[in-house]
């Protein structure tokens, strides 16, 4: 791959930089999700309790997101970044001393401060790099980033069946004191100084919610991101509760989306130039709505496995994998001036949207439920997606924008 040609601007992060400041951010994000079973029996309370914390998390991620964006906007990518994670380190440390599981999930909720790294990651790309060529960039950052969720889950339930779920936290911890070195050695300021206030930038929210195609670029990244949130928040269940997985096979299964993931990121890096970003997001979504749309099917006529289940999210990632880079990348450049309250408010709705779907995955599942529920609920998020990247399409006609 020929390295992309950067704008002139301050000083760029290595890539390696911008793939860990993002891997950080998905390993927090699910480096546990094996460990859930494990820790509501420590913790003494119920599996739905238990499964707040991811569900918090997401929501609270998406609160900050809307916020993160016009403050690095005002005060560079780089501050923000590395308050961020100085906070993520404080809060971590709360997890593996919390008494109860109300404290552990203050903390856990608190450990949401480190989405700044996937708002940030596409902004600072963004202030490099326009159009087709920054989903290109996405693409292969997030491909590099791919391997931190496929590995992460296999990890974490590998160190809940050895040592207790304490010791995932505990790598985070020093995973994030390794980023944040890495951050204030490497990453320069990639933003142009905004003279306006923060107040004056949130005033602007309207620019961007009056464009239909911001909307639909955020409503088909938040539906395919919550397809997957809905998998993070019931398939813990659903593989130790419904198919009897212990936490380090349900680890090793959970990273085969992550495996599609990666290849789609590829693809995504490797042809959105040339295809387009539009065109790249709906094969993504074709995708997803396809592998959920066979295991809906074998579902119901009555096959229960766990190899099905798992293997066909295979297609789930792929799909997302050339989705979101693309959708991400066309939300920023709407109104290229307000890229971070752009890439703020976007990251928001897709969080947010992703906390609701993952509880109501969890309330969905529950003693001697099947797993149609939690299938049915992503099929119908990946074809919400594929339908809200068509509407971008039909309104890029209209107005004459290629992409």
């Amino acid at each position: 791959m020929t390295s992309p040609r950067f704008l002139d601007r301050s000083t760029p992060p290595h890539i390696l930089t911008l793939i860990l400041v993002t891997g950080i951010s998905a390993l927090t994000m699910n480096i546990f999700m094996p460990s859930l079973p494990s820790m509501a029996r420590w913790f003494n309370v119920s599996y739905e309790t238990m499964q707040l914390s991811v569900a918090l998390y997401l929501g609270v991620s998406a609160a900050l997101q809307i916020v993160v964006g016009p403050i690095s906007d005002r005060f560079g990518r780089r501050a923000v970044l590395i308050w961020c994670f100085v906070l993520f380190l404080l809060a971590t440390l709360g997890t593996l001393i919390a008494p109860t599981a109300g404290i552990f999930l203050f903390f856990r909720t608190a450990q949401a401060v480190v989405a700044a790294g996937m708002v940030l990651n596409r902004t600072i790309i963004r202030d490099q790099m326009d159009g087709a060529l920054a989903a290109s960039m996405i693409g292969y950052v997030t491909m590099g980033m791919s391997v931190v969720p496929m590995i992460g889950p296999m990890i974490g339930g590998y160190l809940d069946q050895v040592f207790g779920w304490q010791a995932s936290f505990a790598l985070l911890f020093v995973l994030g004191t390794a980023t944040l070195v890495l951050v204030w050695f490497d990453l320069g300021e990639t933003a142009v100084p905004q003279k306006m206030s923060l107040g004056v930038q949130i005033a602007r929210y309207p620019q961007l919610l009056r464009s239909q195609r911001f909307w639909g670029y955020t409503l088909s990244a938040a539906f395919a991101s919550g397809s997957f949130f809905a998998y993070l928040g019931g398939a813990p269940f659903v593989g130790s509760e419904i198919f009897g997985l212990g936490s380090a096979t349900l680890g090793a299964l959970f990273g085969l989306t992550a495996i599609g993931y990666s290849v789609g990121n590829f693809f995504a890096g490797r042809y959105s130039v040339r295809v387009g970003m539009n065109h790249m997001a709906l094969a993504g979504a074709a995708f997803s709505v396809l592998g959920m749309g066979i295991l809906a099917l074998l579902t119901l006529a009555g096959l229960h496995n766990p190899y099905a289940f798992f293997g066909l999210t295979l297609l789930l990632g792929l799909g997302n994998g050339m989705t979101l880079p693309n959708t991400n990348a066309g939300m920023v450049s709407i109104a290229p001036e307000l890229a971070g309250t752009a890439s703020g408010l976007g990251g928001a709705m897709v969080i947010g949207g992703g906390a609701a779907l993952s509880a109501i995955a969890g309330k969905l599942l529950g003693v001697g439920s099947s797993e149609l529920p939690l299938v049915l609920l992503m099929l119908a998020s990946a074809t919400a997606s594929m339908v809200s990247i068509l509407w971008v399409m039909h309104r890029a006609r209209v107005v004459g924008v290629t992409g």
